[in-house]
């Protein structure tokens, strides 16, 4: 009976000389912590693991230098098994509590509740994801050291080496979105389709390029919004970029107006607009009618800026004024639907139809008087040096003259 009481009572003597080591040690990292947040911080969530897993160790320590006093020897090695896994598992609870401890002393100091707290964000998003994978490694290893102390689990190890190759291939497999934008990121970086503080158009949005990395790439939109891409986004889907070879953009206003629109004079007060404007880089500034179904005419003005933000105003400043010149200067050109009551005898120009038998003779006023060139403002490919450089860039290469006949 001496022999087996032994065991226990040398394990109990480890264990209060070991909770002692441990008070005293938390005291004195406590009483330091006021002149510290880090020591503050590990006196208050790093005490309870390091209590458990020394105390455990000290029992393992105790029983196993113990025996030798006639104990049953498989108990024994069962009872020092059970001892190694609890430290094993102590242990990592304690490795973990101090990198948790760590990661929160370097959070306390980047506030995220002031109003410039970009830089803070970034960080505690980095200290955040790099926590989740600290607490999956540690758990991971945990598992597999107290699986490596059983003598079974230990031929494992030949087969997983046999099959390296094909966690190799899973592990290229789940990695491969990864790796493509990784290939992106170079190909953009080498291929000039897209640079840093190009104007772009994608998804739908306006904005610039701000930022561009091997695996993202972020675009801020004209709201000061970010809209985060992967870079394999520009490999493999089309977008635009306004200033890949220049920032002078072009830009439309449209308008649906009545048939009866001076067509002339809205054109002569699209160009006294432009060219009082700073707005306007001097290149283009046509009005031409695009389409004219469904009882409405549509006008296209086409104006030319130095870049994309100024293009925005100077198409935003055409149609508030040309709006607004039509409803004070022609407001007879407004939209509008029109109901004819009666047959088509009667005199006006738009009820007159020919009479049967003869061939009609056409009405005077419809007879051109005389046919004369459009102006250079209602031409988008020629009149003018651009108009005409313009429309010689979407002719094509020149078809060889054929050979004269034999």
């Amino acid at each position: 009976m001496q022999s087996y009481l032994w065991t226990p009572v040398v394990a109990v003597g480890a264990a209060v000389v070991a909770l002692g080591a441990v008070e005293a040690v938390h005291r004195t990292v406590r009483r330091l912590g006021r002149r510290s947040v880090l020591l503050a911080e590990l006196s208050e969530h790093a005490h309870r693991p390091f209590q458990v897993a020394a105390t455990v160790l000290a029992v393992q320590f105790g029983v196993r230098f113990s025996t030798g006093y006639g104990v049953d020897t498989a108990w024994r090695r069962t009872l020092l098994h059970l001892l190694v896994l609890a430290v094993i598992a102590t242990t990592a609870w304690l490795v973990a509590s101090l990198l948790l401890v760590t990661e929160d002393t370097a959070l306390a100091r980047f506030r995220i509740d002031v109003p410039d707290n970009r830089q803070a964000r970034r960080i505690r998003t980095q200290i955040v994801m790099l926590r989740r994978l600290t607490i999956a490694v540690i758990v991971v290893l945990t598992a597999g050291v107290m699986l490596m102390t059983f003598p079974s689990v230990r031929g494992v190890g030949a087969s997983v080496l046999a099959s390296a190759g094909v966690i190799g291939a899973i592990a290229a497999l789940a990695a491969q979105s990864v790796l493509g934008n990784v290939f992106a990121g170079l190909q953009l970086a080498f291929s000039d389709a897209v640079r840093l503080d190009d104007v772009v158009v994608v998804e739908g949005e306006w904005g610039r390029i701000e930022e561009l990395t091997l695996s993202y790439v972020v675009v801020q939109i004209w709201d000061d919004r970010r809209l985060i891409l992967p870079t394999s986004y520009f490999t493999t889907r089309p977008f635009q970029n306004w200033t890949r070879t220049q920032s002078a953009v072009l830009g439309t206003a449209e308008f649906d107006v009545d048939w009866s629109v001076d067509v002339q004079a809205m054109r002569e007060e699209l160009r006294r607009l432009v060219e009082g404007t700073e707005l306007w880089d001097g290149r283009t500034c046509v009005l031409q009618v695009t389409d004219a179904v469904g009882g409405f005419v549509r006008l296209r003005a086409l104006v030319s800026a130095a870049d994309a933000p100024r293009l925005w105003d100077l198409r935003c400043l055409v149609r508030e004024h040309l709006v607004g010149w039509l409803r004070d200067r022609r407001p007879t050109a407004l939209p509008r639907l029109r109901a004819e009551v009666g047959d088509a005898s009667g005199r006006l120009p738009w009820q007159w139809s020919p009479p049967s038998g003869p061939a009609p003779t056409e009405r005077p006023s419809a007879v051109r008087t005389a046919e004369h060139e459009p102006p250079d403002d209602a031409r988008l490919f020629g009149g003018d040096d651009d108009g005409e450089a313009r429309g010689s860039t979407f002719l094509g290469p020149d078809e060889p003259a054929e050979a004269p006949p034999r």
